[in-house]
């Protein structure tokens, strides 16, 4: 009879070891324990810490309660402005009710990526490209507002969202590059021409200033001088005033100018001049009354004189017909 006492004590010792184990369950502090009764919810939901179930009875589904961050795929849309870009973006979420979580959804996590994907494609359409770029924070409230919609019933919150890159295509990017360098080139250009206006203005008060002493320009024409010999060249370049062109313009104005003699004339182009009334009229010399003889007429050319000399002279003829021997040089009539 004891012998039966304690097998069954200690069967019964043993069952109730193996149900003590079967409805221990440990939950974290940072989950939360949903538990299903033949199926049905419990609406306690089972904290932090060591609790017991129903062994074959009751089931429980840890939730986590951090917050989960979820990286969307990149998306590839059309902006308003017509222009192809591809983003990528985060999110940042969590669990607020455990039990809604577990019922409401299958699996929250696959329609919270879901749910991002479809809202970043809208909101790609719905912007252009200069918001994608500069004005982010916008578009990120947007964005987290348009998940946030569907994911309160889910029980499920969204913290945060972020844009993480907007990737353009090559020609778009050298297009704004392009752009970009015009922009900064105009307002080069506008500085560049501000600061002309305002060294103009600079000038016309020192030039200004210098008219009233004339000595100012010399001394600065000097510190010029000074200037550019300072450097190691080998040519000076020396300006020369204008106000020593004009001292020369008026000292030549000022001076008189000089009687020039008359030109001298040739004694057939001067007038014959007058005889005085009271001396008679003198006769004309022989000269002036005799022709003045023709000038001789050259001679004519001598046909042999281009002749090569052979040692033989031609002989004079003295009457009408000549001989025609030749005769040595030297014995010919002269």
């Amino acid at each position: 009879m004891v012998e039966e006492l304690v097998t069954a004590g200690a069967f019964v010792a043993s069952a109730g070891a193996v149900c003590l184990v079967a409805a221990a369950r440990v939950v974290k502090q940072y989950e939360r324990g949903v538990v299903f009764r033949l199926g049905r919810l419990q609406r306690a939901v089972r904290g932090p810490g060591f609790t017991l179930v129903v062994p074959f009875v009751d089931r429980m589904r840890k939730v986590n309660m951090q917050i989960v961050t979820m990286p969307v795929p990149a998306q590839e849309g059309i902006t308003r402005d017509n222009v192809t870009v591809r983003v990528d973006a985060v999110v940042y979420f969590k669990v607020v009710d455990a039990a809604e979580a577990v019922v409401q959804v299958e699996d929250y996590r696959f329609a919270v990526s879901q749910m991002a994907q479809t809202s970043l494609r809208s909101i790609i359409g719905k912007s252009d490209l200069d918001d994608l770029l500069s004005n982010r924070e916008k578009l990120n409230q947007g964005l987290e507002l348009m998940i946030d919609s569907p994911a309160v019933g889910w029980g499920v919150q969204i913290d945060r969202v972020e844009i993480k890159d907007v990737s353009l295509p090559e020609t778009m990017k050298r297009s704004m590059a392009r752009q970009a360098e015009a922009d900064r080139e105009r307002r080069a250009r506008v500085i560049n021409a501000d600061a002309e206006l305002q060294a103009s203005k600079k000038l016309s008060e020192a030039a200004k200033e210098m008219s009233e002493q004339p000595a100012a320009l010399q001394l600065r024409l000097l510190q010029t001088v000074v200037a550019v010999a300072a450097e190691k060249n080998s040519t000076l370049v020396l300006p020369f005033p204008v106000e020593l062109l004009r001292f020369l313009e008026r000292a030549q104005a000022n001076q008189a100018p000089q009687p020039q003699p008359p030109e001298s004339q040739s004694p057939q182009s001067q007038p014959p001049r007058p005889q005085e009334p009271d001396q008679p009229p003198q006769p004309a010399r022989l000269e002036e009354l005799t022709p003045a003889p023709d000038p001789a007429p050259d001679p004519a050319p001598d046909p042999t004189a281009a002749l090569p000399h052979t040692g033989v002279e031609r002989a004079e003829t003295t009457g009408p017909a000549a001989s025609s021997t030749p005769k040595p040089s030297g014995t010919g009539q002269d």
